[in-house]
Protein backbone atom coordinates (compact mmCIF):
# COMPACT_ATOMS: atom_id res chain seq x y z
CA UNK A 1 0.00 0.00 0.00
CA UNK A 2 1.26 3.50 -1.09
CA UNK A 3 1.79 6.24 1.53
CA UNK A 4 -0.53 8.97 0.99
CA UNK A 5 0.48 12.61 2.32
CA UNK A 6 -3.29 13.51 1.81
CA UNK A 7 -5.93 12.57 -0.71
CA UNK A 8 -4.81 13.82 -3.35
CA UNK A 9 -0.82 13.17 -2.73
CA UNK A 10 0.92 10.69 -2.58
CA UNK A 11 4.58 10.15 -1.28
CA UNK A 12 6.36 8.85 -4.72
CA UNK A 13 4.75 12.67 -6.06
CA UNK A 14 5.60 14.37 -2.83
CA UNK A 15 9.59 12.89 -3.33
CA UNK A 16 9.56 13.28 -7.12
CA UNK A 17 12.76 14.51 -8.10
CA UNK A 18 14.76 14.11 -11.44
CA UNK A 19 18.07 15.04 -9.82
CA UNK A 20 17.78 12.73 -7.14
CA UNK A 21 17.50 9.74 -9.05
CA UNK A 22 20.49 10.76 -11.90
CA UNK A 23 22.41 11.25 -8.62
CA UNK A 24 21.26 8.62 -6.39
CA UNK A 25 20.41 11.13 -3.86
CA UNK A 26 17.84 9.14 -1.08
CA UNK A 27 14.74 11.73 -1.25
CA UNK A 28 12.47 10.36 1.54
CA UNK A 29 10.96 12.32 4.46
CA UNK A 30 11.90 11.13 8.30
CA UNK A 31 8.54 11.34 10.42
CA UNK A 32 8.72 14.55 11.57
CA UNK A 33 9.06 15.95 7.94
CA UNK A 34 5.99 13.42 6.83
CA UNK A 35 4.25 15.31 9.70
CA UNK A 36 4.72 18.69 8.48
CA UNK A 37 4.37 18.10 4.72
CA UNK A 38 0.53 16.40 5.90
CA UNK A 39 0.01 19.85 7.50
CA UNK A 40 0.84 22.08 4.54
CA UNK A 41 -1.47 19.18 2.30
CA UNK A 42 -4.21 19.50 4.75
CA UNK A 43 -4.26 23.15 5.51
CA UNK A 44 -3.03 24.29 1.61
CA UNK A 45 -3.40 22.45 -0.87
CA UNK A 46 -6.17 20.28 -0.28
CA UNK A 47 -8.50 23.44 0.10
CA UNK A 48 -7.22 24.71 -2.91
CA UNK A 49 -7.78 21.24 -4.70
CA UNK A 50 -11.13 21.63 -3.51
CA UNK A 51 -11.80 25.05 -4.38
CA UNK A 52 -10.61 24.98 -7.66
CA UNK A 53 -11.85 20.93 -8.51
CA UNK A 54 -9.29 20.02 -11.13
CA UNK A 55 -5.59 18.41 -10.46
CA UNK A 56 -2.91 20.77 -9.12
CA UNK A 57 1.10 20.17 -10.54
CA UNK A 58 3.56 19.96 -7.63
CA UNK A 59 7.03 20.70 -9.20
CA UNK A 60 8.64 20.50 -6.14
CA UNK A 61 7.97 19.53 -2.18
CA UNK A 62 10.39 17.85 -0.50
CA UNK A 63 13.62 17.92 -1.00
CA UNK A 64 16.32 15.94 1.28
CA UNK A 65 19.41 18.88 1.96
CA UNK A 66 21.46 16.84 0.03
CA UNK A 67 18.96 16.91 -2.81
CA UNK A 68 18.57 20.64 -2.13
CA UNK A 69 22.48 21.48 -2.12
CA UNK A 70 22.72 19.95 -5.40
CA UNK A 71 20.22 21.94 -7.04
CA UNK A 72 21.44 24.99 -5.40
CA UNK A 73 18.71 25.47 -3.27
CA UNK A 74 18.82 27.89 -0.23
CA UNK A 75 20.36 26.62 2.78
CA UNK A 76 16.90 27.50 4.80
CA UNK A 77 15.02 26.15 2.34
CA UNK A 78 11.55 24.97 4.13
CA UNK A 79 11.09 22.22 1.49
CA UNK A 80 13.73 20.69 3.66
CA UNK A 81 11.49 20.48 6.38
CA UNK A 82 8.21 19.29 4.29
CA UNK A 83 7.28 22.68 5.08
CA UNK A 84 6.84 24.11 1.32
CA UNK A 85 5.72 22.97 -2.06
CA UNK A 86 5.51 24.43 -5.44
CA UNK A 87 2.48 23.95 -7.37
CA UNK A 88 2.23 25.21 -11.65
CA UNK A 89 -1.30 25.06 -13.29
CA UNK A 90 -0.45 22.58 -16.23
CA UNK A 91 -3.95 21.70 -16.88
CA UNK A 92 -5.34 25.45 -17.86
CA UNK A 93 -8.86 25.33 -16.48
CA UNK A 94 -7.02 27.74 -13.89
CA UNK A 95 -3.87 30.16 -13.88
CA UNK A 96 -0.99 30.60 -11.13
CA UNK A 97 -2.39 34.02 -10.38
CA UNK A 98 -5.82 32.51 -9.60
CA UNK A 99 -3.67 29.91 -6.95
CA UNK A 100 -2.00 32.62 -5.53
CA UNK A 101 -4.90 35.02 -4.99
CA UNK A 102 -7.12 32.43 -3.89
CA UNK A 103 -4.00 31.99 -1.32
CA UNK A 104 -3.73 34.98 -0.63
CA UNK A 105 -7.23 35.94 0.19
CA UNK A 106 -8.33 32.66 2.13
CA UNK A 107 -5.76 30.02 3.53
CA UNK A 108 -3.14 30.41 6.53
CA UNK A 109 0.24 30.09 5.34
CA UNK A 110 3.89 30.92 6.10
CA UNK A 111 5.01 32.35 3.30
CA UNK A 112 3.48 32.63 -0.35
CA UNK A 113 5.71 33.54 -3.08
CA UNK A 114 4.53 34.72 -6.58
CA UNK A 115 7.96 33.15 -8.69
CA UNK A 116 8.91 34.99 -11.70
CA UNK A 117 6.71 35.69 -14.19
CA UNK A 118 5.21 39.05 -15.25
CA UNK A 119 2.71 41.13 -13.70
CA UNK A 120 -0.44 38.70 -15.24
CA UNK A 121 0.98 35.29 -13.84
CA UNK A 122 3.82 33.67 -11.85
CA UNK A 123 5.92 30.96 -13.67
CA UNK A 124 4.39 28.79 -10.22
CA UNK A 125 3.99 29.76 -6.69
CA UNK A 126 5.90 28.35 -3.63
CA UNK A 127 3.59 28.69 -0.84
CA UNK A 128 4.97 27.31 2.78
CA UNK A 129 3.14 26.35 5.75
CA UNK A 130 4.43 26.11 9.60
CA UNK A 131 1.89 24.39 12.22
CA UNK A 132 3.23 26.21 14.93
CA UNK A 133 4.29 29.62 13.27
CA UNK A 134 2.57 31.10 10.43
CA UNK A 135 4.07 34.79 9.34
CA UNK A 136 1.69 35.20 6.54
CA UNK A 137 4.77 36.71 4.22
CA UNK A 138 3.77 37.23 0.48
CA UNK A 139 6.60 38.31 -1.55
CA UNK A 140 7.80 38.32 -5.75
CA UNK A 141 10.93 36.63 -7.06
CA UNK A 142 12.79 38.44 -9.47
CA UNK A 143 15.78 37.67 -11.75
CA UNK A 144 18.24 40.87 -10.71
CA UNK A 145 22.09 40.87 -12.12
CA UNK A 146 21.46 36.86 -12.93
CA UNK A 147 21.01 36.16 -8.89
CA UNK A 148 17.21 35.46 -7.67
CA UNK A 149 15.63 38.22 -5.28
CA UNK A 150 12.55 38.32 -3.03
CA UNK A 151 10.71 41.61 -2.80
CA UNK A 152 7.50 42.57 -0.78
CA UNK A 153 4.70 41.85 -2.53
CA UNK A 154 2.59 45.40 -3.06
CA UNK A 155 -0.24 44.98 -5.38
Amino acid sequence: MEIRISKHISIKEATRSNTAERLGIDNFPDSPTLVNMQALAENVFEPLREHFGHPIYITSFYRSPELNKAIGGSSRSQHCKGQAIDIDDVIGNSTNADFFNYIKNNLEFDQLIWEFGNDDSPNWVHVSYNASDNRGNILKAIKENGKTKYTIWNQ
